[in-house]
């Protein structure tokens, strides 16, 4: 079969969720034997375009040539037998097992029970010695470091002829020696006839490493250029962020109030010496791209991960435990809700007074027609959409579930509020009425802090801004004064 000059040809290619288009008619060209570079800020379709590739997701409409091929996986086993690995974030090797037993994992050859060394074995420890001879084939992967066993994952992939490596935020765990080491086998996977999609948040390793990149925003395709052709980072986070409009952020009234929360010196094996305050009816917004601390952060104060440091609330020292969080006035609302936040087999009357039952209960028992009247109270409060308030909470749409998570938290008497990725995964209308919820109960005299990955929703509602990279606190803004779309993103990509 005669090779074609693109290795990938991306036709039109739509993903739909409910209430959510993840892949916007999305068409660009992958060539061969390069190095293409996928960017664009959390939310943009990335993930899924990659999921669509590797068959772990199947599209909506479209059209995918591989090799000028109709391409149409139904699973990542079909996919690795069409050509394309993926060398996840989240590595795909056990521990338990040895170097070699990791490289032959799945495809193993036997005789009466007994593994056989066989001429694709060693042609896998080969190509393992070829990209890193250092390495040994009878030791535990446990002994290795996180960059060691992302060489067994491309030797894998290189020995079983994959064509197509897709890598998605191979530096986010490793030391910068390793990175070196990494990106001079990147370039020789380049120069072994391997084409490589790489995916990063740094924008740095994209000029590094990159001959070509497509940036999406939004779920569309915005741009795919030759990186020499791309004058500097200023440019690539234009079109990053293109011409966002965001709502006019409202300063609140007053001056600055005494400060509920104090974190000092936070570090654990994420987060790296952070400091800051949270004021009385203030909006706090911490702000990164995946891999920046801030779930980390948010589950550190909240008591799940230890850590070093001070954290004082309301001038008392903050003992870590959920419980004893919870009873000194902070609540959670986790980045997971369906999983972290709700009970979904029970009803919205059962969820809403969970955190704090004795507020409805007398020697032991709940009073039925406070619960009633405490969930009614507040699904109109919130606006949640509902018939009735005996209806589960995993049929409610997304948008309602974050509400009743938001129910359960102020239900609990909590000063302070912490929201993890708030509106993730919930339609524009829903945003809205969540952000009118937090400027209310801001002006109502509670504190919030948002951890978001969406930049619009930072600048549009927080007082201040933190910016977080790689588990350090990289600047601080004060909304409504001298906020640069453009600065942020350079900072939280690794821009000084």
């Amino acid at each position: 079969m005669e090779l074609t000059e693109n290795v990938l040809e991306i036709r039109d290619l739509v993903k739909d969720f409910p209430a959510v288009r993840a892949v916007n008619n999305v068409s660009f060209d992958i060539k061969r034997d390069t190095v293409h570079c996928l960017v664009g800020e959390n939310g943009a379709g990335k993930s899924t375009l990659i999921k669509i590739l590797t068959g772990a997701t199947l599209r909506s409409r479209g059209r995918i040539l591989l090799n000028g091929q109709e391409y149409s996986p139904r699973s990542t086993k079909e996919a690795k037998q069409r050509g394309i690995s993926t060398l996840f974030q989240e590595l795909n090797v056990v521990d338990q097992l040895t170097v070699e037993e990791n490289l032959t994992l799945g495809i193993e050859d036997t005789r009466f029970g007994f593994l056989r060394k066989t001429d694709k074995v060693n042609a896998m420890i080969g190509v393992m010695n070829s990209l890193e001879p250092s390495i040994n084939p009878r030791q535990l992967v446990s002994t290795l470091s996180v960059a060691r066993k992302q060489i067994v994952e491309i030797a894998k992939a290189v020995a079983t002829e994959s064509d197509i490596i897709i890598m998605d935020e191979p530096t986010a765990a490793i030391s910068e020696s390793e990175i070196k080491r990494l990106f001079a086998i990147v370039k020789g996977l380049r120069d072994k006839n391997v084409t490589v999609i790489y995916i990063s948040h740094r924008l740095d390793e994209i000029f590094e490493l990159g001959d070509y990149v497509t940036v999406m925003r939004d779920g569309k395709h915005i741009e795919t250029k030759r990186v020499s052709q791309i004058k500097d980072r200023s440019e690539l986070i234009r079109l990053m962020i293109g011409k966002t409009v965001f709502e006019e952020y409202t300063a609140p009234e007053g001056g600055c109030k005494e400060a509920i929360l104090k974190v000092e010196h936070l570090s654990n094996r994420k987060l790296k010496d952070i400091s800051f305050d949270v004021h009385e009816g203030e909006i706090v917004g911490f702000y990164g791209l995946v891999g920046a601390g801030k779930t980390e952060l948010a589950r550190a104060i909240y008591g799940v991960d230890e850590c070093d440091g001070k954290i004082l609330f309301k001038g008392k020292k903050l003992s870590p435990s959920p419980d004893r969080v919870i009873a000194a006035g902070i609540a959670l609302v986790p980045e997971e809700r369906r999983s972290q936040g709700l009970f979904t087999i029970l009803t919205i009357r059962g969820n809403v007074p969970v955190m704090n039952m004795r507020k409805i209960s007398r020697n032991g028992f709940v009073n039925s027609a406070q619960e009633r009247k405490v969930t009614l109270d507040y699904i109109e409060t919130l606006r949640i959409s509902t018939s009735s308030t005996e209806k589960e909470a995993s049929k409610l749409s997304g948008g309602n579930q974050q509400k009743v998570v938001f129910a359960k938290c102020l239900f609990a008497d909590a000063d302070l509020l912490m929201l993890d990725e708030p509106t993730r995964g919930i339609d524009v209308g829903a945003k809205s009425e969540i952000y009118g919820i937090i400027r209310r109960l801001s002006r109502e005299g509670k504190s919030i802090m948002i951890f978001s990955s969406e930049l619009p929703e930072i600048m549009n509602i927080c007082d201040t801004i933190y910016l977080l990279y790689d588990g350090r606190m990289k600047a601080t803004m004060r909304n409504g004064c001298d906020i640069d779309s453009e600065k942020i993103i350079h900072i939280v990509t690794g821009g000084e």
